[in-house]
């Protein structure tokens, strides 16, 4: 007999892998966690992305948004001395030599500082304007106009030509040179009356002249860009007052274009040339990052070691000057106000989604808690039971965590990758760890039957109080250095690294966290007394309900702590929303007063009483109130002598329609009757009575500096005695904090100034229209204009979406905690209600027994939340300022010096009730869905249920 040899044959595998074989067991467990790990993943590695984004969108807004007056960086230098020889003095300042200056200056400018070359510029100018005596230019009050010279690079290039020809030099350009070539601007040419073949003659130092002939008028291309606005006199001429005491007179100031190599000829001018290089920043590549080194950068420039090196190309003399760095501090300063808020919104997120996953995670255990414990009895090992729940954990959550990344960087570009990846990877571990650890502590000890774990038998053990007086220390720690340090100290924000104080930010947090643990000692008492209470009524139902949510588990800490914390998170959060919008309505009405506001500039113009008999008449207006303001009134002196040289401001109005204004916007409310002047009447323009006293509403500290007698006011209202009969700290129509408001009938010299008008709705364009036909001066501002104007920076609408987002993925994630807390019970539920309708229960006893049962955790958890809410904002709104969020340095909101934060009612009442709503509705499907199952299916025999 013979035999075959070979390779002897493998061993048959004892059974299937484990992974698979549970993964194909319970895929849409698996798929559920999936899901739930993805978003959280996406949310977790999107918020530090997305903020990332708004800082960065916001620095490159604050730097492309200013004037390029602030933003640009000129360089600049006087030509050499008079101890060179005349020949290097006019090769300095020739355009080759200009150019080649501004080429090295360029390579020297250290990162993150660039240039956008386009709008740089370069040449030579006057630092001194030159009077100009020819006869037929524009005179307005007798004096001479006086001229800027200067020869910018690259002209052609960022102007179109109108009329003429380019100006052009004819050979070489010496100081001695007697004529010259210039362009103007189109404004220019209008305004001085200037034309081609204009000339305009330049006295030299040493007697003689310089005529220069304008041979081109051209009109600026992009004229609000850095090439012509860092100097606006080169495209826009001005009227400039002179200097005196007397009435103010005024004469024109405008620039002549020379052309590049005519430099030379400004050495031999009175007007003191020098040489400028601009750079105009290019902020397309800047990052919120940038900020440190950018303001390091910026301020070495201007005096330290990068200015050293830029004068080893310009010229030891040469100084750098700009106001970006004044930029980059109201950037960094709004940063550090909204950085905090938006951060104490995402921990609060992020706490509520972490105990969602525990509670997934916890579903899932008890759901297998049979499974495992057999598998325990039959000598798994603590270990080989763990390996096996981490390796089919990791298999669904390690790609789900890495698909949310995937899409959260996807969708949020232009950020830091770290941040993101250490989120993800975070809510990863978070799962891989606390379910398997979770479940298999639970099995250390293999037990037939444990104990009751009933909320109303319970004894928090020795640990659990030690634990729970920690968190109590720490939550006390967190609300009160909120409330003494605020949340403006914390940094730089949310985006500088070390910037944001986390125990501040998880403040909100850590109180939800007390009341939860608190909540759940004091829970089992009113139960108790709710039993008692419904054991002595007929009905069955209330008595059966509250027996059995007395006999929930214990460990319900997780469900109760995920609904606080995203309770109190949303009123936190509504509440910011709630205050930044009030906040931005307050700025509003200071700065206009009323629905809208017309005047003239500075409110000094007198305006026609047609245009309030016009305005009265128009479209949607409801009232008008007349007032006439004068600014700088001075005060009489106080007893010590002492004068105030800022003085106050006069405010006259007519008291019957001020006093509706006031009340109407809340500001400076008084009685009508409170301005009626004592002592004979005078008629206007003539001189008042000695027992002529008027009446006045004053702010605090012009009140305190006139005192409770008659003082004498002298004005260009008239002179006259006042007495202050009450106080305000605003007013409508000023947002100055010292005012003087009196009758404007008592006034000698009367004529309306400012018109605040009410109605709704306003017509703008009507309202304009009749302002503008009265005077092209006068100006119309409506409130809710100025209103818009508080959210169009990158940085507060982009901190406003974050926040939007964080507060609905909280109450997103309290709605699943909702149902999970629902979901883990409800095998238990469906077989008890099996089992009472085999004793009788009718299917609406049954819908009102799991409703009954269900309700009170809920309303524990919304009475609480809402209490716990309310209590955390008056706790932390004193070390809460919202007017950064709200205004960011927006215009006419210096007047609002803070925001605070205020207890929204909506925000505090509406989570509340929809938890309570949504476990009503949660507990009804359920039943509705165990009452369409048959009975015998839930009470098959050996079931464990």
């Amino acid at each position: 007999m013979t035999t075959r040899s070979g390779p002897a044959p493998r061993a048959l595998s004892a059974c299937a892998p484990w992974v698979r074989t549970r993964l194909r067991t319970a895929p849409g467990a698996a798929s559920a966690l999936a899901a739930l790990v993805l978003l959280t993943a996406f949310l977790a590695a999107g918020f530090p992305r997305a903020v990332d984004a708004y800082e960065t969108d916001g620095l490159r807004d604050a730097v492309t948004s200013t004037t390029p007056r602030r933003s640009v960086l000129e360089l600049s230098t006087p030509p050499p001395g008079l101890e060179h020889p005349r020949a290097v003095r006019e090769d300095a300042l020739r355009a080759t030599q200009l150019a080649g200056t501004y080429r090295e200056s360029l390579r020297k400018l250290p990162e993150p500082v660039r240039a956008d070359a386009h709008e740089s510029s370069y040449g030579v100018r006057t630092a001194q304007p030159i009077a100009a005596a020819d006869p037929g230019l524009p005179r307005p009050y007798g004096l001479d106009p006086q001229f800027t010279y200067a020869t910018p690079s690259a002209l052609t290039g960022h102007s179109t030509l109108r009329a003429g020809r380019w100006p052009a030099v004819r050979g070489e350009v010496t100081a001695a040179t007697a004529e010259v070539e210039a362009a103007v601007t189109e404004e220019t040419a209008a305004a001085l009356k200037l034309r081609p073949g204009s000339a305009v003659t330049v006295p030299k130092q040493n007697g003689a002249s310089l005529t220069v002939r304008v041979t081109a008028v051209v009109a600026p291309l992009r004229p609000e860009n850095s090439y012509w606005s860092a100097e606006q006199l080169l495209r826009t001429p001005s009227l400039v007052a002179k200097p005196t005491k007397e009435t103010p007179r005024y004469y024109w100031t405008a620039a002549f274009l020379l052309p590049q190599d005519a430099g030379p000829v400004l050495l031999a001018t009175t007007g003191e040339p020098e040489l400028y290089w601009r750079f105009a920043p290019d902020a397309t590549r800047l990052t919120g990052l940038d900020v440190p080194r950018l303001r390091s950068a910026i301020a070495s420039l201007e005096g330290g070691p990068e200015l050293l090196g830029l004068r080893d190309v310009a010229g030891p003399t040469a100084t750098l000057t700009t106001d970006l760095d004044g930029v980059l501090a109201g950037y960094g300063a709004t940063r550090s106000a909204i950085g905090p808020v938006v951060t104490v919104a995402a921990v609060g997120t992020g706490a509520v989604a972490a105990v969602v996953l525990l509670m997934t995670g916890g579903l899932i255990g008890a759901r297998r808690h049979t499974e495992l414990a057999l598998l325990r009895s039959r000598g798994g090992s603590l270990r080989g039971i763990g390996r096996r729940l981490f390796a089919e954990t990791a298999v669904t959550v390690v790609p789900a965590a890495a698909l949310g990344l995937l899409l959260a960087v996807t969708v949020v570009g232009g950020a830091r990758l770290w941040p993101a990846v250490i989120g993800a990877a975070g809510v990863a571990a978070l799962v891989c760890v606390a379910l398997p650890l979770r479940t298999t502590l639970s099995h250390i000890t293999p037990m037939l039957h444990g104990d009751r774990d009933d909320v109303m038998n319970a004894r928090p053990s020795r640990r659990r109080t030690v634990g729970e007086l920690t968190l109590l220390v720490l939550a006390v720690g967190a609300v009160v250095a909120l409330r003494r340090r605020g949340t403006g100290d914390g940094g730089t924000g949310s985006g500088a690294a070390g910037g944001t104080d986390w125990l501040v930010s998880s403040a909100p947090v850590l109180a939800g966290l007390i009341a939860a643990l608190v909540l759940v000692r004091l829970y089992p008492l009113p139960l108790r007394l709710a039993s008692r209470a419904a054991s002595r009524t007929r009905g069955a139902v209330g008595f059966l309900s509250l027996a059995r949510a007395g006999r929930s588990s214990a460990d319900g800490t997780l469900p109760l702590l995920a609904l606080l914390i995203a309770l109190t998170t949303a009123a936190f959060g509504g509440s910011v929303i709630a205050g930044v919008a009030q906040a931005r309505d307050d700025a509003a009405v200071l700065a206009t007063g009323a629905d809208a506001r017309i005047g003239g500039l500075g409110d000094t113009a007198p305006l026609p009483d047609r245009l309030l008999r016009s305005v009265r008449d128009a479209t949607g207006v409801r009232d008008v109130a007349p007032v006439q303001i004068e600014y700088g009134v001075p005060l009489p002196p106080d007893p010590n002598g002492f004068e105030d040289a800022k003085g106050t401001t006069l405010i006259g109005v007519d008291p019957t329609t001020y006093a509706r204004l006031a009340g109407r916007t809340g500001l400076g409310e008084f009685r009508p009757d409170r301005l009626k002047a004592t002592g004979p009447a005078a008629p206007e323009g003539a001189v008042p009575s000695e027992d002529r006293v008027l009446t006045a509403i004053a702010s605090p500290s012009v009140a305190a500096r006139l005192g409770d007698r008659p003082r004498d006011i002298q004005s260009l209202a008239g002179d006259f005695k006042v007495r202050v009969v009450g106080t305000a700290s605003r007013t409508p129509a000023v947002d100055d904090t010292d005012f003087l408001v009196v009758d404007a009938a008592s006034l000698t010299q009367r004529h309306t100034t400012t018109l605040l008008v009410t109605g709704d709705p306003l017509d703008a364009g009507e309202l304009r229209a009749l302002a503008h036909r009265e005077g092209k001066d006068f100006t119309v501002q409506l409130r809710s204009e100025t209103r818009e104007a508080f959210v169009d920076t990158p940085l507060q609408s982009g901190a406003e979406r974050i926040y939007g987002f964080a507060v609905a993925a909280g109450a997103g994630y309290a709605l699943l905690a909702v149902g999970l807390s629902l979901l883990r019970t409800a095998p238990e539920r469906t077989t008890l209600l099996a089992r009472l309708r085999t004793m009788g229960l009718t299917t609406r006893q049954g819908r009102r027994l799991l409703g009954l049962e269900a309700m009170p955790q809920a309303l524990l958890a919304a009475v609480g939340g809402l209490l716990v809410g309310w209590a955390t904002i008056a706790l932390l709104a004193p070390g809460i300022d919202l007017a950064g969020l709200a205004l960011a340095g927006a215009p006419g909101s210096g007047a609002l010096t803070a925001a605070r934060l205020r207890a929204d009612p909506w925000s505090l009442t509406l989570p509340a009730l929809g938890v309570v709503v949504l476990t009503a509705l949660a507990a009804g499907a359920q039943a509705w869905w165990a009452s369409r199952r048959g009975t015998i299916t839930e009470l098959r025999a050996g079931d464990p249920r």
